[in-house]
């Protein structure tokens, strides 16, 4: 079987523009989530985000072309400006291209250009349909990030995009992984991005009690995984984009490798709309596959595990009784785990592909980033979570793991190479 590598990453996030701010900004165990400025929160029982500052002056008219973006979603921009970073980081330039019709492009999203939605009704009912702008559709269909990043690179390879909420990113890599490995393409652009900062989404999750809504004066503490006080996740925004090659691929020209994306597995609680199975069964099956998959067969190999890690009490306590039944009581415990939406908030069917992005980081500068706010330890959680300081580790094999609603479970396997 083809081994497949990760050769380049982009990263848009509330901790910084560009994978290596954003990085550098999460080794630190910045908090980056404060009042959401997008909008006026003051309906809003949930005031607080993890927003992307200064877009525009980083990208648009450099990664985004200037007139392209105004015929895109903010979501598609982040994804174009994240697949372009990612794309010249693995070292392609025009004189430098692999088989174009070779390169395939996937990107996860969960919603869509939910901003143009709103603002075509508002459209709609205020001055009718003749108003409505014709590019409305293509822009806010959920299928357009993949689109242009393809248009943008010149990617002439199957073009997918992948929803399964918050399981979104991690699918896209998971699928991307078997495309090359099945011999349909040679590199991959995959990833994910979202831009859903917006008071219906806020409001839409604020209604099902799934937000925090008890540090609205305090918003750099309110995402706080494995807290016993945590009381909801945090909304976050951003991209990543991470480039896929065979391995051949990249050693024919002698590409810098983060490290090997080796295994992918995939389940479904088949449970509840948007509850976990608080038995965690689906994700025990999905790191089982992953890890199979991967070739793992000495499971204490895996030194690091980047958490879904949502801050809710559903998600937290099923994710830690999920690592226990996988890897044992005391082996789950010398694992370092981190949920890093602590810093970035939650990004909803973009958090996939960031943390995947964090977790190869940080298999190449052996160095786990930090769970911030970890201040009030539940006693029913007592793993490894590398409480608010990242430590220095050898890491040899890593998890990163995405639980969507719906009961979509995935989760990926790296190694380092």
């Amino acid at each position: 079987m083809k081994k497949v590598m990760i050769t380049g990453i982009g990263m848009l996030c509330a901790n910084g523009n560009g994978k290596d701010a954003a990085w550098a900004s999460l080794k630190a165990g910045t908090p980056a989530v404060g009042k959401i400025t997008r909008f006026d929160p003051s309906r809003c029982t949930s005031q607080v985000a993890g927003e992307v500052k200064g877009f525009e002056e980083y990208a648009i008219g450099t990664l985004v072309d200037k007139k392209a973006a105004r015929h895109m979603a903010l979501f598609s921009q982040y994804a174009v400006a994240t697949a372009v970073e990612a794309w010249k980081d693995a070292g392609f330039t025009d004189d430098n291209r692999p088989d174009m019709d070779r390169v395939g492009t996937i990107i996860g999203n969960g919603i869509g250009g939910l901003d143009v939605t709103g603002e075509s009704y508002r459209t709609l009912f205020d001055r009718g349909p003749d108003r409505l702008s014709p590019l409305a559709i293509p822009e806010l269909i959920a299928n357009e990030a993949a689109g242009n990043v393809s248009i943008a690179l010149g990617a002439k390879g199957p073009a997918h995009v992948v929803t399964t909420a918050c399981a979104s990113s991690t699918d896209a890599l998971g699928y991307a992984l078997d495309m090359i490995r099945s011999g349909r393409a040679d590199v991959a652009v995959a990833g994910g991005s979202e831009a859903a900062v917006l008071e219906f989404a806020v409001g839409g999750f604020m209604k099902m009690r799934a937000l925090s809504t008890g540090f609205n004066d305090t918003p750099e503490k309110a995402c706080r995984p494995f807290n016993a006080d945590r009381d909801g996740f945090v909304m976050g925004e951003g991209a990543a984009v991470l480039i896929l090659e065979s391995e051949e691929h990249a050693k024919a020209r002698n590409a810098r490798v983060y490290c090997e994306l080796a295994g992918y597995g995939a389940t479904s609680d088949a449970y509840h709309i948007t509850a976990p199975d608080p038995s965690g069964d689906g994700a025990v099956k999905a790191l089982n596959i992953a890890l199979k998959d991967a070739g793992v067969e000495d499971i204490s190999t895996v030194d690091y595990i980047n958490a879904h890690g949502t801050s809710t009490n559903l998600n937290d306590k099923m994710e830690t009784a999920a690592f226990k039944r996988v890897f044992g009581e005391e082996g789950a415990k010398k694992i370092n785990i981190s949920s890093t939406k602590s810093m970035h908030g939650h990004l909803l069917g973009a958090a996939g592909a960031l943390e995947a992005a964090i977790t190869a980081l940080a298999i190449k500068e052996g160095f786990v980033p930090p769970t911030i706010n970890y201040e009030n330890p539940d006693p029913e959680l007592d793993l490894n979570y590398t409480p608010n300081t990242g430590v220095k580790r050898d890491i040899r094999v890593a998890v990163s793991s995405s639980l969507g609603f719906g009961g979509h479970n995935a989760m990926l396997v790296f190694k380092k190479v």
